[in-house]
């Protein structure tokens, strides 16, 4: 078949290279001009691991990711320890070894291994029409494509989303919900004033966050939570000001990573929105895939995660079911509703007891941090792994 995906992030392109690897003619289409992702870097915890050792990169990816072998909180205001420790169980109970990565290094790696051939960018789509039997997809520039299938991987404020849903004709329209606080993030140089080189550590106080996590090359990926109202002006021009207003007082370390941000090279502010869960991903032949089908917040880590998985769930159904096309689009719909919506509403419920909105909550959340050893918090991140339908898959696609 002839499949389109509109999106050439880590969504569509992981499901354009399973898709091909199917023996589908896949063509990608996606709105930016340019390969310039947005975001610093993403957490690849063991399910999105195993997508992408299970796609035949496991090798390319490791080489990606940073060594993150311990986990710490830090007090924000005084760099006083409150809890660190080893983070080898995550490994040991899934079988394989998390680690955080670049977005521009892996969404290069997927790209290239789609083909440039096979990417057409500078195509914002505005329509799509399924008459049955073939869908069509209209951009802005007045230039159609038609396939067997269309795949909507293009992000929160998706197109294809309206079309599956029926907005666009006057049906419902998935509304996103503000979380209550702006991320800003980006890349650093490595600097043990700041944490270990080896690991995730995250400075907490007055429900603001600040933490980096280690990547290739020598590199923090960093974040700081900042819990504001929506629509705040910003100009990039103000580089890290409202973040020296915000943390100012805080820990020697916060200060030495704030000193290290270089705006014009790498600081991203993105106010973080996601949406309730919803039932239908699929209409006919069209299916919505990782942020299109499930905003989220990036409070579990989890966002990327849940876009290889559903990469994982949509080939698996195509190469295992033989109805009809569209039947194997809907057990895909089926696989996926329940545990994608489960892991939204984890990371708004963590996003809620982080961020201040219920201060005794956050209080308590604190004070439970003070000589943790690290146990409950080990069994949350499995949680959220454990139920991944990629530990069924065995070998390379």
């Amino acid at each position: 078949m002839k499949i389109i995906v509109i999106g050439a992030g880590i969504g569509g392109a992981s499901a354009a290279i399973a898709l091909q690897r199917l023996g589908h003619d896949v063509v990608v289409h996606d709105r930016m001009r340019e390969n310039k992702p947005v975001g610093a870097a993403l957490s690849l915890w063991s399910n999105g691991v195993k997508v992408l050792n299970w796609l035949g990169l496991g090798d390319q990816v490791a080489a990606l990711g940073g060594a993150m072998h311990h986990m710490a909180y830090l007090d924000g205001r005084t760099g006083d320890e409150l809890c660190r420790f080893s983070l080898a169980p995550v490994t040991d109970q899934t079988g394989q070894r998390p680690y955080p990565v670049a977005r521009a290094d892996l969404q290069g790696l997927l790209m290239e291994t789609v083909g440039t051939e096979n990417i057409h960018l500078g195509r914002e789509l505005v329509s799509v029409v399924d008459d049955g039997e073939r869908v069509t997809a209209t951009f802005a520039d007045g230039s159609t494509d038609s396939a067997d299938l269309l795949v909507g991987a293009d992000g929160a404020r998706s197109v294809t989303r309206d079309h599956v849903t029926g907005a666009h004709e006057g049906g419902p329209r998935v509304e996103r919900t503000y979380s209550g606080y702006t991320n800003f993030n980006g890349l650093v140089t490595a600097d043990p004033a700041v944490g270990p080189a080896d690991q995730w550590t995250t400075y907490v106080a007055e429900g603001k966050r600040a933490a980096v996590m280690p990547v290739t090359d020598g590199r923090f990926y960093f974040w700081f939570d900042v819990p504001q109202p929506a629509g705040l002006p910003y100009d990039r021009a103000d580089g890290t000001a409202p973040l020296d207003e915000a943390f100012a007082h805080w820990a020697p370390g916060v200060k030495a990573l704030l000193a290290a941000i270089d705006p014009g090279r790498s600081l991203n502010r993105v106010e973080i929105w996601d949406a309730d869960p919803f039932p239908t991903w699929v209409r006919g032949r069209v299916a919505l895939l990782g942020d299109a089908a499930h905003p989220t917040a990036p409070d579990i880590g989890q966002g990327a995660c849940l876009a290889l998985e559903d990469t994982f769930a949509l080939a698996t159904s195509l190469a295992t079911n033989t109805v009809s096309a569209e039947d194997s689009l809907r057990r895909y719909e089926r696989s996926r509703t329940a545990r994608a919506g489960d892991l939204v509403l984890r990371a708004r419920a963590r996003g809620e007891e982080t961020h201040g909105y219920d201060a005794a909550k956050t209080a308590a959340w604190y004070d439970s941090l003070r000589g943790n050893d690290g146990s409950g918090i080990i069994r949350g991140i499995v949680g959220n792994i454990a139920g991944s339908p990629v530990n069924l898959g065995v070998g390379s696609l």
